[in-house]
């Protein structure tokens, strides 16, 4: 045990100080996503959430009225606001920012813990590390209600309750390991390729200790066998009850087909393309950097006169803040914004590799001989390892990781103590009582800095059309509280009107590709199955899509010209509108659609309707 490390069991009991810093925590967070929800809105990935949530709480059953490529619970949470509430967007948007300011909570008390006994003054510590959260939080990055920023959620709150399962009192017995082993599930009904991985890797550490426990009776676990027995017993009971309720409403068969089958064959990326990740050239500079420094501070390096000095201290600190500085410096370096995000990014690998070189090691110390204690928790970093790179799966991008920043600071605080060699190390050197706490506050200050200038550019949202100028609101009372630059939610009330006014309710619509919240907007119920089109929604060929439109007797298609999202990736988009402008002739055409009608109706039985037509 280091000079810094100070048992402080006490202060992981809640005080009136926790309180204040929680609300401090959760209302900056709240206050950035609601900041951000007040001048830029996806209309791309929010119009998938609340249409699909609109036609759940209408009644529509996903995975047997409807295909649906993820997992239920994020649609479910979404559809329960609506019947609860009522349609008025900013209901989401509040669910978006208390949410997100509970994950910035969560990750708090979560690095709090997995400090105890490693650092001197933990509470102020794991504030510091927690304190990029204020405009990294699981919902600061992206603002609307999303199945990846909910899966984040449900990750910290599973591994909340895992981190409890270590204290050795009487609260770490069987309700509570029942209780971590039921919120292990959640995840996976977020979203799968997050969850999937999360859940097994939990799994098989519990399965790890127990049988490591029979084999080595002597050796003492935290927590005790009836509590880990308890974690793998919620964990069954869950995802029985889970598979109980599905085979009585959407059908097991179904929910398999669209949620495993079709999305991983939609969107399941090779080994080369996970592997690609790590192909940044910041790694090979970064990681020898932080090579030479353990060098200096430990192993056989460590023996040397001169690594005794305070200079040999001084240099093994420049090493392993490079990366933080460099990350810094980036922002005086490059005017991008895309180039200012990369460097920020490229932290992403660095810590990743440590962190599993770090959990690697405590796994392998499992088997040493004559160790007197098995723990559950400092192997939890390989569970956030698992949905990490689970997230990568999305779209094999360090842009997929804009949920998981919490994670990342976690692992951090994993990191950051370990750098300390402990007092049985023969080959290391003590470090001076200012090294650890420096160095945390540079990395600190570069995430946060950093972090603060990429959730402002919205470089993550680069993918979306967001003109510079002031934000419009909607005027729709469906859609108070959404905002965004330029022309769309001007073109998007037109369409509105227009609906209201010449299309029947009863009417069967298709819009192509579905960017706009519409039947949320409108209150209509969706009669085509596919609402979203793009590879990972859109099951059909252009013959099927055709074939289906016939089928649910399609009357009107509208399709969007002017798209916010910069590339239509509707699927064969040429094909398909040429096989159904056949049948669908252009009726009128407003400022950013084209209004197709079948062609049983000739547009001269709508005299007004040609009135709308804009060039």
């Amino acid at each position: 045990m280091t000079q810094a490390t100070i048992a402080q069991p006490a202060l992981l009991d809640w005080r009136l100080r926790d309180s204040f810093a929680a609300a401090a925590l959760l209302l900056l967070t709240a206050a950035t996503v609601l900041w951000q929800n007040a001048h830029v809105a996806v209309l791309w990935d929010l119009s998938y959430v609340l249409d699909t949530a609109t036609r759940i709480s209408q009644g529509q059953m996903p995975y047997r009225d409807f295909p649906l490529a993820h997992a239920p619970l994020t649609f479910l949470i979404q559809a329960a606001i609506l019947r609860l509430t009522g349609r008025v967007f900013f209901h989401h948007a509040l669910y978006a920012a208390v949410t997100g300011g509970l994950g910035s909570v969560l990750a708090w008390r979560i690095i709090l813990r997995s400090l105890r006994d490693r650092v001197a003054s933990i509470w102020w510590f794991s504030l510091l590390i927690a304190a990029p959260l204020a405009v990294l939080g699981i919902y600061c990055i992206f603002p609307h209600p999303s199945y990846d920023n909910d899966c984040a959620l449900a990750v910290l709150f599973a591994l909340f309750l895992l981190q409890r399962l270590t204290r050795s009192n009487k609260r770490a017995g069987i309700p509570a390991g029942l209780a971590a082993g039921a919120a292990l599930c959640l995840p996976l009904f977020f979203k799968q390729n997050i969850g999937l991985p999360f859940l097994l890797t939990v799994l098989a550490l519990v399965v790890l200790l127990l049988v490591l426990v029979r084999l080595r009776p002597a050796v003492a676990v935290m927590p005790e066998p009836c509590a880990l027995f308890a974690v793998l017993a919620g964990a069954a009971a869950t995802l029985a009850a889970a598979a109980l309720v599905l085979h009585f409403t959407a059908g097991i068969a179904n929910y398999l087909h669209w949620t495993i089958g079709f999305a991983a064959q939609r969107r399941m990326p090779g080994l080369a393309a996970m592997a690609g990740v790590y192909a940044d050239p910041f790694l090979y500079w970064s990681l020898p950097s932080v090579v030479a420094a353990l060098a200096l501070l430990r192993g056989p390096l460590a023996r040397k006169p001169w690594t005794q000095t305070l200079w040999a201290r001084i240099a093994a600190f420049a090493l392993l803040a490079a990366p933080f500085v460099y990350t810094l410096a980036a922002l005086l370096i490059y005017d991008d914004a895309d180039e200012r995000g990369d460097s920020l990014l490229a932290l992403w690998p660095l810590v990743l590799v440590l962190a599993a070189v770090l959990a690697l090691a405590r796994l392998v110390a499992l088997f040493r001989k004559g160790r007197t204690e098995l723990s559950l928790a400092p192997l939890l970093p390989l569970a956030a390892l698992a949905a990490i790179h689970g997230a990568l799966m999305s779209q094999q991008l360090w842009g997929s990781t804009y949920a998981l920043w919490p994670l990342f600071l976690y692992l951090l605080a994993e990191l950051l103590p370990s750098i300390a060699p402990s007092g049985s190390e023969p080959l290391s050197v003590p470090l001076p009582r200012w090294f650890i706490p420096a160095l945390a506050s540079v990395a600190v200050l570069a995430v946060v800095v950093c972090g603060g200038f990429y959730t402002a550019s919205e470089e993550r949202l680069s993918y979306a059309d967001l003109p510079g100028g002031p934000a419009a609101t909607s005027t729709l009372p469906e859609l108070a509280g959404l905002s965004l630059p330029g022309p769309y939610l001007a073109n998007f009330e037109e369409l509105v009107q227009f609906t209201q006014a010449y299309v029947p309710p009863g009417d069967s619509l298709l819009l192509l590709p579905g960017e706009d919240p519409f039947y949320f907007a409108t209150g209509r119920t969706p009669r085509f199955p596919v609402l979203l089109f793009d590879p990972a929604t859109d099951p059909y060929a252009p013959q099927q899509l055709l074939d289906e439109a016939h089928r649910r007797q399609v009357r009107w298609l509208i399709v969007k010209r002017a798209l916010q999202i910069k590339e239509d990736p509707t699927p064969n988009r040429e094909a398909t509108l040429k096989l159904l402008t056949r049948e669908y002739f252009l009726a009128v055409r407003l400022r950013g659609y084209d209004i197709y009608h079948y062609s049983g109706m000739h547009p001269a039985g709508h005299p007004e309707m040609k009135m709308a037509m804009h060039p």
